[in-house]
């Protein structure tokens, strides 16, 4: 699922940096999955990443309109699917946060509190069509390396890694294109076979299957 470590010249950024390396997986993580897992890793192990933080979004603007699970469950299930997995943490930081909450402040935020780290933003390529749309795109772009997977978007009006070269000429994005092989397990299905009592243990972690469970969440 999940290619081997870029070789030198693609990591040739980094290599005279003793700067601690970290990725950001945000989302609303309702539920997290064995996919987001799976992409978490492969970013840390093909990027060489010190860690993967699993950062669960409070209050995401974009889907003010959708029914999203209260952050609790959302974060105690995040934090419950990266338990005892190396490099992996549940961050709280977006939690914690009043109001909305947007990817460029929080890439400020982070890089004001944590000078000593570079954070690699990790997105599917859906995101990367859309960045521009996003609040601040530039900002996002100057304080994180973008680390793309490839997957399909029906709305794209250009090939992927003319995207890739668009951005990186526009913004000066560092964009990283992860060798990753797209799943086609996602949070709304999962959610779906909940709702019909249908058996998710072979889409997410067995803690969380349970969790779901107990709670009784998208019944």
């Amino acid at each position: 699922m999940c290619g081997a470590e870029m070789d030198e010249s693609q990591r040739s950024q980094e290599s005279g940096s003793v700067r601690k390396k970290v990725g950001i997986m945000g989302g609303t993580f309702d539920p997290i999955h064995n996919a987001h897992l799976a992409l978490g890793e492969c970013a840390r192990i093909q990027l060489k990443l010190d860690e993967v933080w699993f950062m669960p979004a409070k209050d995401p603007y974009f889907k003010k309109k959708k029914n999203v699970t209260p952050a609790r469950f959302r974060a105690e299930m995040t934090s419950l699917a990266v338990f005892g997995r190396e490099g992996f943490e549940m961050s709280d930081f977006e939690l914690l946060r009043d109001g909305e909450t947007y990817t460029a402040e929080t890439l400020e935020k982070l890089n004001e509190l944590y000078p000593d780290i570079h954070f690699y933003f990790i997105v599917g390529s859906d995101s990367m069509y859309q960045i521009e749309t996003w609040w601040r795109p530039e900002t996002i772009m100057k304080l994180a390396t973008l680390v793309v997977a490839e997957r399909e978007y029906p709305e794209r009006q250009r090939s992927f890694m003319d995207q890739v070269a668009y951005l990186s000429e526009k913004f000066g994005a560092d964009i990283r294109v992860l060798d990753f092989e797209e799943s086609d397990i996602s949070s709304t299905m999962i959610r779906e076979m909940a709702a019909r009592g249908e058996d998710i243990s072979g889409l997410v972690p067995e803690a969380v299957a349970l969790y779901i469970g107990k709670h009784g969440l998208y019944k």
